[in-house]
């Protein structure tokens, strides 16, 4: 389902998350802690202890050991659950990149802007075709109202 978003108001949140703190929880629990019922992810910049992703086509995590820096970020969220996926580097270039799981801890910083859309709350809901929880878009009647 597809939602016009043109015109709709939105915010932007900006923060830094620090050594130890894990990527995507830190994530969950910002969308959680203020509410946010249709976010994505604008721009991140930092670095990871190592890498954790599911890769293409795979049911289970894989871990890349040794820092990674983090090249890019992706994907939507709400407080309502979140799909993400990340791309970093080891010191030798190599890029590797996937869905984001948990297990990635911050090794220096990781600075994050993320955007939220008004008006729109994002979900995730089982798809009978793919297996997945996939994204569902409904629109709102304003912060942390009922969809209309």
């Amino acid at each position: 389902m597809a939602l016009p978003c043109a015109g709709q108001e939105s915010r932007v949140h900006a923060l830094r998350l620090h050594p130890g703190q894990d990527v995507k929880a830190a994530i969950q629990e910002y969308a959680i802690s203020h509410k946010i019922e249709a976010g994505y992810v604008i721009t991140a910049v930092g670095s990871v202890r190592s890498l954790r992703l599911r890769l293409a086509d795979r049911q289970e995590a894989t871990t890349f050991e040794g820092f990674h820096e983090v090249v890019s970020l992706v994907g939507t969220f709400s407080r309502h659950g979140a799909h993400l996926h990340m791309s970093a580097s080891d010191r030798e270039g190599l890029t590797r990149g996937g869905h984001l799981v948990e297990g990635n801890r911050v090794y220096t910083t990781l600075e994050l802007v993320l955007g939220e859309i008004q008006g729109v709350r994002f979900r995730r809901q089982h798809d009978p075709e793919t297996g997945w929880p996939e994204l569902h878009i409904e629109a709102t009647l304003g912060p942390g109202s009922e969809s209309l």
